[in-house]
């Protein structure tokens, strides 16, 4: 009987295909999730800057003599000094020179602020008075410091701090009762945002607790007057008053000598 002949199986030289096909697929896979995983929260990653940049400056990394862990803007004016260069202002024209370095500073942090009444920064008598608008700083109805302030309070105190004079920290609030909110009233509430402020200036720019006060006034000392929403959102603040030692000019230094004729 006759063997059957087997005829010889084709080979496929194609194979290879689908090795490679399942290999693109896997790739391409491999892409889509590295793409999906990289995609950012803008809104969460601005959050922990935030909250990192709270931590650091809480810590008290700032200062004049030191250099700051996050670019900020240029300060302009340089530090205050007395003529005798000591920290101590002891003439008028001294202390207008504080007020404009004090604005020159916060200049660039308050570009992108709504209004002009943010900081407002005067000589008044012997003392200067940095007034903040509460709108800035707090939330509504809260006493912790917004994050996104924190800059501008860093560089006035910068300058304020090293003269080592006594500043009192005053807490106001508008008429609007206090309602809803973890504070009985408003006493209570502007008495706690200038705490808030003073612990501020002494954790993180090492002002000394003897030279710092704070006291709230409630809405007992409004600075406009009626029942719009202007005057209300300016009778909210916090105002941070330096009290200065300036020279007066003593009258018996320049008494005229009384006229002795000379005996004739």
């Amino acid at each position: 009987m006759a063997k059957k002949k087997h005829e010889e199986e084709h080979e496929n030289h194609e194979r290879w295909l689908v090795s490679y096909a399942d290999f693109i697929t896997l790739l391409f896979a491999f892409f889509v999730v590295v793409y999906s995983v990289s995609r950012v929260d803008t809104k969460k990653m601005e959050q922990v800057s935030n909250a990192i940049k709270w931590a650091m400056h809480f810590d008290g990394t700032g200062g004049i003599g030191q250099l700051p862990i996050f670019d900020g803007p240029a300060s302009q004016g340089g530090s205050v000094m007395g003529l005798d260069g000591s920290n101590t202002l002891t003439t008028q024209p001294e202390a207008q020179a504080l007020q404009r370095t004090l604005e020159n500073r916060i200049k660039p942090f308050l570009v992108k602020q709504p209004g002009p009444t943010a900081v407002v920064i005067a000589v008044e008598g012997d003392h200067v008075l940095v007034r903040l608008a509460a709108a800035d700083f707090f939330d509504p109805g809260q006493a912790a410091l917004r994050p996104q302030a924190l800059p501008v309070l860093d560089a006035i105190a910068n300058e304020i701090v090293p003269l080592k004079r006594p500043l009192r920290v005053e807490g106001h609030t508008d008429d609007t009762p206090a309602t809803g909110t973890r504070f009985r009233d408003n006493w209570e509430l502007s008495a706690v945002r200038a705490a808030t402020v003073a612990s501020y200036l002494e954790r993180a720019h090492d002002a000394k607790p003897q030279l710092l006060s704070a006291t709230g006034f409630g809405s007992s000392r409004p600075i406009a007057q009626g029942a719009t929403a202007e005057a209300r959102e300016l009778n909210r603040r916090v105002e941070m008053v330096v009290e200065l030692e300036l020279k007066v000019p003593n009258a018996s230094q320049h008494k005229v000598p009384a006229f002795d004729p000379v005996p004739k």
